[in-house]
């Protein structure tokens, strides 16, 4: 699999570009917002997801690990293809998308919809899932680390900050963050 890429710009297409990565020329499908960030670049490195599941393989690339774990968590939603994922995963981050949907920012939302009504659906009501599983994720973190001492909105802060975590991980993670902190 090709997880990563780093080359020269060779072409330029609406959906794709040509990258020269020493010698070898790599299609690679960039999002409509990544594209237009380009245009003054000559040497690119994306992140990349090779789409091995029809007969033609696909690479997409992504300019950060962020929007690389958003394309593969939208991809896993059921009737959300990789087109539709990469052009979800330029609105913004895992946690923004999933901030938006729980805060109902119809920006954000208007945006989900030029996808067409039952994409949009589908990845509301996953994201909405997932914001529930991890509000009571969070709930043990904080109950676990208020036992330790800490302040509940420091705690909130800092996990705000996370990626996605299991919470045990997130309890970790926390404790080295606050830990610098009070250094």
């Amino acid at each position: 699999m090709i997880s990563y890429l780093s080359g020269e710009l060779l072409r330029k297409d609406e959906k794709y570009i040509i990258l020269n990565v020493k010698g070898v020329g790599y299609k690679v499908f960039l999002s409509v917002q990544n594209m237009r960030s380009l245009d003054n670049l000559k040497k690119v490195e994306l992140f990349c997801y090779t789409n091995t599941k029809k007969d033609i393989w696909e690479i997409y690339g992504f300019f950060s690990v962020e929007a690389l774990v958003l394309f593969e968590t939208l991809i896993k939603i059921a009737g959300i293809g990789p087109r539709a994922a990469l052009e979800v995963s330029s609105l913004g981050s895992l946690a923004e998308i999933e901030r938006a949907i729980q805060e109902d920012d119809r920006v954000v939302i208007d945006k989900l919809f030029t996808l067409g009504q039952k994409k949009a659906q589908a990845i509301i009501f996953e994201f909405s899932r997932k914001i529930k599983k991890h509000s009571k994720e969070d709930e043990i973190v904080i109950k676990s680390l208020r036992k330790l001492g800490f302040e509940k909105l420091e705690i909130k802060e800092t996990l705000s900050q996370l990626p996605p975590l299991a919470a045990e991980d997130k309890i970790r993670e926390v404790l080295k963050l606050l830990g610098k902190r009070t250094k």
